[in-house]
């Protein structure tokens, strides 16, 4: 029979919400612990925010993946993304169909020479760090951005897909799920885009640091992964902060403190105590 005939019988929305419930304990007994995606746009719209609405439209604008982005934005609403990770150059998820489907999509880096030349077009219009995460852009910066080919965001060319679903195709509904689900994640933690992408967005804003400028009229000059946390009410993941930033260098270990040299005894002869005067 012929691989795209290799179909499973239907299965119902309570016997999948069951199935999963299982592999996700089985999950955790292995010491995994599953992330599912769960969209808060309504109506039409997946994503709530600028970042992971220019990934969708990304997606939307390529031929290559039309024909099945549809039913993959059927799936991400209804919940069958039950597990998403990104880390740097790799995308690993499960979704809920007819069986529980490993699926991972692997993005090259942007090419050094590229990023260079984005940081370059943006750095004067940017402030800080902030205002790249939160998308506070220009529609200049935005364009340059988003353009096809010397942008940020990945071409056909540079994404390879995989998923273990019997569909022939390149982008099953699964896989076209996981990429809507990316999205969905921008929303909440807009930094995950550059640790996919190996870029460090503190880049962007130029030798010229001004930093995030409060009320006081202040410049704070660094921005780490707590920051971060405080201002998005999310926790940054250590290994995605590392990846946006770079290996840290291995602290220097402490030299061992000298033990104390033995006190000699002093030799020779014994002093007489004083003697009263009688």
């Amino acid at each position: 029979m012929p691989r795209s005939m290799q179909w499973k019988p239907y299965v119902s929305q309570t016997a999948r919400r069951a199935s999963v419930t299982r592999d996700a304990k089985a999950a955790a007994a292995r010491g995994e612990s599953w992330t599912p995606v769960q969209p808060e746009a309504t109506g039409r719209k997946i994503t709530t925010t600028v970042w992971g609405a220019a990934w969708c439209e990304n997606l939307e604008r390529y031929r290559d993946f039309e024909n099945r982005l549809p039913r993959g934005r059927t799936y991400v609403r209804n919940g069958s993304v039950v597990h998403l990770a990104i880390e740097p150059g790799r995308i690993e998820a499960r979704v809920s169909g007819s069986d529980m489907y490993r699926v991972e999509v692997r993005i090259a880096e942007v090419d050094r020479r590229r990023w260079a030349n984005i940081t370059k077009a943006c750095g004067a219009d940017i402030g800080s760090v902030v205002e790249v995460l939160e998308g506070r852009l220009s529609a200049a910066v935005m364009a340059v951005m988003t353009a096809s080919h010397t942008g940020l965001f990945p071409e056909p060319s540079e994404i390879t897909m995989t998923c273990s679903c019997p569909d022939w195709a390149t982008m099953c509904k699964h896989v076209a799920a996981v990429m809507y689900g990316v999205g969905v994640r921008l929303d909440v933690a807009p930094a995950l885009l550059f640790a996919l992408r190996g870029v460090d967005p503190s880049t962007l804003v130029g030798t010229g640091v001004r930093g995030i400028v409060g009320e006081r009229g202040r410049d704070a000059a660094v921005i780490d992964e707590g920051d971060l946390g405080a201002i998005f009410g999310i926790e940054v993941a250590q290994d995605v902060a590392i990846a946006a930033r770079g290996k840290p260098k291995p602290k220097p270990k402490p030299k061992p403190k000298p033990k104390p040299k033995p006190v000699a005894k002093q030799t020779g002869a014994k002093r007489s105590k004083p003697t009263r005067d009688r």
